[in-house]
């Protein structure tokens, strides 16, 4: 246990002699360095975050505008129905046996295969 704080103790010692040693020139990235971190930082975020978000509202702005009666969909909510009625801004779901209920059309989750819910 001695030796273990010998050892600490001799590397906060050099720590200050360390320091000195470096070369005073190589203080960071240049301007180039930086442009190409920021550039690289903007592509990253284009990537995994704008480009995945835009596609998915694009596609959910496609199935909102294909809906029809007779189409089978999930609410964001969870309610799994038959469409009765398309308005242009919102649906009526038929989720039992003469039970309907009014939902936007931007709640709708995604739209299921024909006879999903008879299986359900």
């Amino acid at each position: 246990m001695k030796s273990i704080k010998l050892l600490v103790a001799a590397l906060f010692a050099a720590m200050p002699a360390l320091a000195m040693a470096q070369d005073p020139g190589a203080g960071g990235m240049g301007v180039m360095g930086q442009v190409i971190f920021f550039a690289g930082f903007i592509l990253i975020f284009y990537f995994l975050i704008w480009r995945p978000q835009s596609k998915r509202a694009k596609e959910h702005k496609a199935l909102m505008s294909g809906l029809n009666k007779g189409d089978e969909v999930v609410t964001s909510g969870g309610v799994a129905g038959k469409i009765t009625k398309v308005t242009d801004d919102f649906i009526v779901v038929e989720i039992a046996d003469n039970v309907e209920v009014k939902v936007q059309k931007v709640a709708v989750a995604a739209a299921l295969p024909k006879g999903t819910l008879k299986d359900i």
